[in-house]
Order: C-alpha cells, then sequence, then structure tokens
C-alpha cells in the first residue's frame, strides 16, 4: 500500500495562502479541508484530501 502524504498545517496555509486564524473561522463553518489530529496533538491534512477540497473549490472563470 502507498504511503499517503501528510502535510502540516502550515504547509496548508502556505498553499492555500491563508492565515491561522482565518483558516479556523473557515473551519468552524464547515468549509476548510479535512484535519487529523495525530495522537500527539500534531494536526495534518492528506494531499488527497487538500487535493480533493482544491477541486471542491474551484470557481469556473
Amino acid at each position: 500500500m502507498a504511503s499517503t502524504k501528510m502535510l502540516k498545517l502550515p504547509e496548508v496555509l502556505e498553499e492555500i495562502e491563508m492565515s491561522r486564524a482565518a483558516f479556523y473561522r473557515m473551519r468552524a463553518r464547515g468549509k476548510a479541508p479535512k484535519l487529523i489530529k495525530l495522537p500527539n496533538g500534531q494536526i495534518r491534512c492528506r494531499r488527497s484530501d487538500l487535493d480533493a477540497w482544491w477541486a471542491e473549490h474551484e470557481m469556473c472563470a
């Protein structure tokens, strides 16, 4: 089974060009990419989940 790339929150924030505060507001509204909380308390996002979120939120020109 192939390993799934897990992104750290700062990597996600950099890619979507958003501040941490704005991201957490979006997350509270249920509009953010799916996150995973690890047993050590750190937060990760699967690359596939972020790609799916991008695809879902692309705007047509």
